[in-house]
């Protein structure tokens, strides 16, 4: 029986299997949440690491003319003027990154930014770090999908001001 009855009272009394219940509802929305967390701790990191590395290892030697930078454009037949926009949209990708509203918008763009080095790679260069755009790829889309959200207050605050 799930109630004491004393004399002109009765208290329901929670039964062991309603309890547990209750307590596994909480430890499954405690879990959850931390799951959540680390989840968006883990996609922050992620941005982080992109954007240190579009900013630093891509961008940097581009907009500082380094000779390896530097040949490379002129064996595409680019030139300095090619180097020089390629670097600036690596580095202006790599801040939109760690904005909240533009990450999901930086991210597409740094995708398609890549899907040209891939395609580059193996025209130009015989496929020699072709690998390197696609995997780039994979995290740029995860971060898109995560943060899509942020489009909808983008073209908010974009309409606002058109």
């Amino acid at each position: 029986m799930s109630e004491t009855t004393v004399p002109g009272t009765s208290v329901p009394t929670a039964s062991p299997a309603s309890s547990a219940d209750s307590r596994t509802g909480t430890v499954v929305a405690e879990t959850a949440t931390a799951r959540g967390r680390r989840a968006r701790i883990a996609l922050r990191t992620i941005q982080v690491l992109l954007a240190l590395f579009y900013a630093f290892a891509s961008a940097l030697p581009k907009l500082i003319a380094h000779p390896t930078a530097v040949d490379a454009f002129a064996e595409m037949g680019w030139g300095n003027a090619g180097m020089y926009i390629i670097g600036t949209l690596e580095l202006a990708g790599a801040a939109a990154l760690l904005i909240p509203v533009l990450q999901s918008v930086a991210a597409v763009a740094l995708s398609g930014l890549m899907v040209g080095a891939f395609v580059v790679q193996v025209s130009y260069f015989d496929g020699e770090n072709a690998a390197t755009p696609l995997i780039l790829i994979v995290p740029l889309a995860l971060i898109a999908w995560a943060r899509r959200d942020h489009n909808a207050r983008l073209l908010r605050l974009v309409g606002r001001r058109g």
